[in-house]
């Protein structure tokens, strides 16, 4: 019976060792395999010079390099670029990539569509269709990067396209294994970010992965955060916190709480005290998100004094605040704009008039 051949792309450098062995090569030849399209970005056979020609030519039977088809590059006045992919009829979504200097970060997707229904999230429209898999995550970062002007190298990875990445932790994390392996792309897990929506149980796996821990809260008391986050009901503002207080004592990381601003929801006097108050229990900074507007979202965005105002109050109390600067908003790239659909091999996207 033939066997099914492995995605390359799925597989940590263990598992590939172990899918070689399988088929009666060494292990090192999977690391030199491993090293070849991953640090060398060399997927031409022919050219891995050290490979022995028997391993060679039982690669094709072994694996396949599937990986998300690109469908669409969007590029925005402030340098912010939105991709959209598809792994399947009707199976679409966005990666965003942000540039900051010497710093350019990829947003990446790890869902098609969300079920965490977050009330102010574009992408909460969509019911989730599809948990990507480690191919379909590592996929985006390996296609962008070729995208991208050869000067132009991503640095930083952030889970916070579409998506809940630990409604995903297989995906999620066999990538970050993968992206992070000294024998290939080697990035540093302090440079990947994966941001929850606060599935409490769930943030374990983000310590032992070594990645940073973002957390949207966007609301300070129980009962705003039910409004506008039902995860909420489920796993209240104390067991987030406690939560990310074991995050903090385990990693020795700050949290990085994500606060977007509602306009008479999230951003009044009283909501600012409260954060205040969250804040000085855990070792973290804030991230306040201005709301990006997309149709039919029942929310508006505050006034440039309100934001500065909330922000202020923040920084006067000692609270180690930032504004997150808003990139992207004239391709619907923005921070809860991602948002997709794939039709009759046509890409769509919803757009504000």
């Amino acid at each position: 019976m033939e066997k099914t051949k492995h995605n390359f792309y799925n597989l940590t450098l263990s598992e590939l060792e172990s899918v070689v062995a399988e088929y009666g090569h060494k292990a090192f030849r999977a690391r030199q395999l491993f090293q070849w399209i991953y640090a060398h970005k060399v997927t031409d056979l022919d050219k891995m010079t050290n490979l022995s020609k028997d391993f060679k030519q039982d690669i094709p039977n072994i694996f396949n390099f599937e990986m998300p088809d690109l469908l669409t590059e969007k590029v925005s006045t402030d340098g912010t670029r939105k991709y959209l992919f598809s792994v399947g009829p009707g199976l679409s979504f966005e990666t965003v990539m942000i540039p900051a200097g010497d710093r350019n970060t990829l947003c990446v997707s790890s869902e098609v569509g969300c079920n965490m229904a977050c009330k102010f999230c574009f992408t909460a429209k969509q019911k989730l269709k599809k948990r990507l898999t480690a191919s379909e995550i590592v996929g985006q970062f390996i296609k962008v990067q070729n995208m991208l002007p050869k000067d132009i190298q991503l640095t930083n990875i952030v889970f916070m396209g579409m998506g809940e990445p630990l409604d995903n932790p297989e995906g999620v994390f066999s990538s970050i294994k993968i992206l992070t392996s000294e024998l290939g792309v080697n990035l540093s897990r302090k440079k990947i970010t994966v941001s929850t929506s606060g599935l409490v149980d769930k943030i374990p796996l983000v310590t032992e992965s070594g990645a940073r821990l973002a957390v949207s809260l966007n609301g300070a008391d129980n009962q705003t955060r039910d409004r506008v986050m039902p995860i909420n009901k489920k796993w209240n503002i104390e067991a987030l916190l406690q939560a990310c207080l074991d995050y903090t004592n385990a990693t020795k990381d700050k949290v990085t709480f994500e606060y977007v601003l509602l306009k008479d929801v999230t951003d009044r006097p009283e909501d600012a005290k409260k954060l205040i108050q969250l804040a000085r229990k855990i070792p973290c900074k804030i991230n306040i998100i201005p709301f990006n507007e997309h149709p039919n979202s029942g929310f508006e965005r505050p006034s440039e004094s309100s934001i500065d105002r909330f922000q202020k109050v923040l920084m006067n109390n000692n609270i180690h605040v930032l504004r997150r600067k808003t990139m992207g908003r004239d391709i619907y790239a923005a921070c809860g704009q991602l948002n997709s659909v794939y039709k009759n091999n046509e890409s769509t996207q919803t757009r504000a008039n």
